[in-house]
């Protein structure tokens, strides 16, 4: 798997992870198919059904730690498929053979057995390796993502040398890009439906803030280039989940103990900086009957920690060393729309909260902006940079 566009200083490497926090999908396989009109004429030359069978299709994929995204030519526009990144095995109880289940269903059927291979955004070994392997080619094949293809991959720069081989076999093995294969940052990726209809985004100097699941990434861009980049773990979408359990249990007072998925579900139906409500649900009690309680502080108290810690490791960490490091581009980009993604940014008000609170940090005004669709953002970027690839002939 080659990388285009990720011209980085030594410390920069390339590597993969996600960005969660969209509706859960209802078909049987845990997939969502949509379709994006404003990336019509993105698609144009990328293998619809109206060109000849020669031409290949541009591909965008995003194989998140939490989901994983396709975004592909379809007959009205880009049409994206997703799925929770994650799958059990079960054996059919007619035929003795082992079956795959992937996605929502899975999730939902085998709580107990369901594998999240990519929790740490890359598969660590080789078990991790081979089952991300079996889940991406289901995947792809259940919804007929084309062979003939040139396919993006929208990937963070991890520092992990054996995650990223492991990766590459993932991405290699699966039944698709036999016209081409690359891969590009994943915030570069997303920042493209953010910053315009076309690939606006690589003619431009910018910051990229990934706020997804296992990552809080942050690079500096100019013309496609990634000039400088920062990582950290202990700012993440999945911290966040754990962080509600917690403050759920505290709530209650112990009466109510949940998991990480649920504290996903609860973060991902409810979170609001514009218009939060208090909820209710119900848990089953151990020795039977069942147990009614209102979450009022524990979801909005988590992600709230969440914002400030993201704009203290921004405003204190990354941008101080990009100054130092390159003076002009850290006051031009700061001039430019600061574009988040990942999963986080889904949540409503988040992006002008990270807007308030950090040119309160900065004692300047910044512009904060993100994609509509911050979930589907990272591979419908990467599918127009598949697109001009396979005009190119890739």
């Amino acid at each position: 798997m080659s990388e285009g566009a990720t011209e980085q200083t030594d410390d920069d490497t390339t590597g993969t992870a996600d960005q969660p926090d969209d509706a859960d999908p209802d078909t049987d396989t845990g997939d969502e198919a949509t379709t994006d009109d404003t990336d019509t004429a993105a698609s144009e030359g990328a293998g619809t059904d109206a060109d000849t069978d020669t031409d290949p299709a541009a591909v965008g994929v995003k194989l998140g730690s939490t989901r994983t995204v396709v975004a592909m030519p379809g007959t009205d526009g880009v049409e994206t498929v997703q799925t929770l990144t994650c799958l059990t095995t079960y054996e059919d109880v007619l035929t003795g053979e082992e079956q795959v289940l992937y996605g929502q269903e899975a999730a939902t059927e085998y709580p107990d057995s369901v594998r999240f291979m990519l929790r740490s955004g890359l598969p660590e070994d080789d078990e991790s390796a081979g089952l991300a392997e079996t889940f991406f080619s289901t995947f792809v094949e259940s919804n007929a993502v084309p062979e003939e293809s040139v396919v993006v991959y929208a990937v963070p720069t991890l520092d992990e040398a054996q995650g990223r081989e492991n990766l590459t076999a993932v991405v290699e093995g699966a039944p698709i890009g036999e016209a081409g294969l690359r891969s590009y940052p994943e915030s570069l990726c997303a920042s493209i439906p953010a910053l315009g209809d076309g690939l606006d985004a690589v003619e431009k100097t910018f910051l990229g803030v990934n706020l997804g699941s296992t990552n809080l990434e942050a690079s500096a861009y100019r013309r496609g280039s990634q000039l400088q980049r920062y990582a950290t773990g202990s700012v993440t979408g999945n911290e966040v989940d754990r962080t509600i359990a917690n403050y759920v249990e505290e709530e209650t007072q112990g009466r109510v103990n949940i998991d990480r998925t649920t504290a996903r579900e609860y973060k991902e139906a409810h979170a609001d900086f514009v218009d939060y409500d208090p909820f209710s649900d119900i848990v089953q009690q151990p020795g039977g009957g069942t147990h009614e309680f209102t979450i009022e502080t524990s979801v909005m108290d988590a992600v709230d920690e969440y914002v400030d810690d993201a704009v203290d490791e921004l405003a204190n960490a990354f941008l101080p060393e990009l100054a130092n490091n390159n003076l002009k581009v850290y006051r031009r980009a700061l001039e430019s729309p600061i574009v988040l993604t990942g999963g986080m940014t889904a949540i409503p008000g988040l992006v002008d909260e990270i807007e308030q609170r950090l040119s309160d940090e900065l004692n300047q005004d910044v512009t904060c902006i993100a994609a509509d669709d911050p979930a589907t953002a990272a591979a419908r970027g990467a599918q127009r940079i598949a697109t001009r690839l396979a005009a190119d002939g890739a």
